[in-house]
This record gives structure tokens, C-alpha cells and sequence, in this order.
């Protein structure tokens, strides 16, 4: 009995010890030198507890370019809006949980288990620096464009473009849409930031499951 009560420890030794090599060893392993950009853009990332967010400035290509959350009925036009907020994430858990309070047993499994992927898009206006749950980088422009090709590769395509989730959001100014791929425990919302980052020209961590983990990668190697 000694030797099964050891176990469930024993796991919960190797999980932290893995989320913590995860931050600690950089992925790429080297920084290439490259000239310093003429432009840049500042990106930031948005985090909870549980969960980080990639908000990009708006201007008018970037409107162009996502032009079909206008067509979904986010107000991206209207005075005030100065980003677009994009997170990738398990589609029960994002949808049947608005609020802490609202939390189920069905999604919490999923999540740690398999779900379908969803794309949850919102725009804010200006966000105050520096804040604890905020952090911002600057990228070059063509670091930035591949930025904007990685989040728009991340929608699934119908026959109109985008699949948008029809009576799914949390107010009117957000919406969520079909995403590609699939989402668990081990290849979650945050390792889609930090992939999103790494295509930015940034570094994170080799694994960062957590926001924590990956908030001390991106301190560490940028």
C-alpha cells in the first residue's frame, strides 16, 4: 500500500520537474543575430491563471486581413478598438465555461483528455504596461506578417472562409470560431501562444503547458 501511495507523488515530481525544464531550456536552443528591424510592431501577451492570449495592434491591412470578424458581427471598426485578441483553445471547456463559477466536470475531462480545437477572438482598446497579467514585445514588420499567417492558418476554412460558431460568444464584441487541430493537456492553448511567438521571432520555453511557465521563458530569452 506504501508503495501505491508513493506513486501518484512520484508523478506529480515528474510533471513539475518536466514543466520546469520546459521553461528553463530554450526553444530555438540558439539566438540567431539578425539586423536590428527599421519598424516594429508591439504585440502583447494576455494571461490568466489558465490561460494566454495574443493580442495584435489594429491598422487598416490588419482589418483587411481579418475582415471576416467584421462580416461575423464584431464592431473591429468602431472608434477605440486598437487590438485584436486571438486565443486557440478546447472547444467544450471555452464554451460551457464563461466563468469560474460556471465550471463543469465534462469540460474540465475533455480538456485533460481530447477535444476539438475553437479560435475565440475579441478586441479591447488600450491596455495599460506593465501590468503582472500583461507582457509586450516588439517584432519586426515581416516577423509580425508571419505572426498574422500563423493565427489565420489556425481557423478551419468552409466554403465562406472562416466557420463561425453561430450563438456562441461571451458579449457582442467577442466571437469564437471552428480552429484546426486538437487540444489536451500536453498541447494546449499555451503551447499554441508560444508556437505563435517562436513564428514572431521569439523564444519560449521548449514546453510551456502553464502561463507561468511560459511568462518565465519569454522573461529569460527575450
Amino acid at each position: 500500500m506504501k508503495k501505491l501511495g508513493r506513486i501518484p507523488v512520484r508523478l506529480l515530481i515528474v510533471a513539475a520537474l518536466a514543466v520546469t525544464l520546459g521553461a528553463l531550456v530554450p526553444r530555438p536552443l540558439w539566438q540567431t543575430a539578425g539586423d536590428r528591424p527599421a519598424s516594429t510592431r508591439h504585440i502583447l501577451v494576455l494571461r490568466n491563471p489558465i490561460h494566454t492570449d495574443i493580442a495584435v495592434p489594429v491598422d487598416d491591412a490588419v482589418l483587411r486581413r481579418f475582415h471576416f470578424l467584421l462580416d461575423a458581427g464584431m464592431p473591429t471598426d468602431i472608434a477605440g478598438v486598437r487590438y485584436i485578441v486571438f486565443g486557440w483553445g478546447g472547444r467544450a471547456f471555452y464554451l460551457e465555461t464563461p466563468t469560474w463559477s460556471q465550471l463543469k466536470a465534462v469540460p474540465v475531462m475533455k480538456a485533460l483528455t481530447l477535444d476539438t480545437s475553437v479560435m475565440h477572438v475579441d478586441i479591447a482598446g488600450d491596455i495599460t504596461e506593465p501590468r503582472p497579467d500583461v507582457a509586450g514585445f516588439d517584432i519586426g514588420e515581416d516577423r509580425f506578417a508571419a505572426l498574422l499567417d500563423f493565427i489565420a492558418a489556425s481557423f478551419q476554412q468552409g466554403e465562406g472562409g472562416p466557420v463561425i460558431i453561430e450563438n456562441a460568444a461571451y458579449s457582442r464584441f467577442d466571437r469564437f470560431f471552428e480552429a484546426k487541430g486538437h487540444f489536451n493537456a500536453l498541447v494546449g492553448c499555451n503551447t499554441w501562444t508560444a508556437a505563435a511567438l517562436r513564428t514572431a521571432g521569439l523564444r519560449t520555453g521548449w514546453w510551456n503547458p502553464l502561463p507561468v511557465s511560459l511568462g518565465l521563458s519569454m522573461r529569460l530569452y527575450n
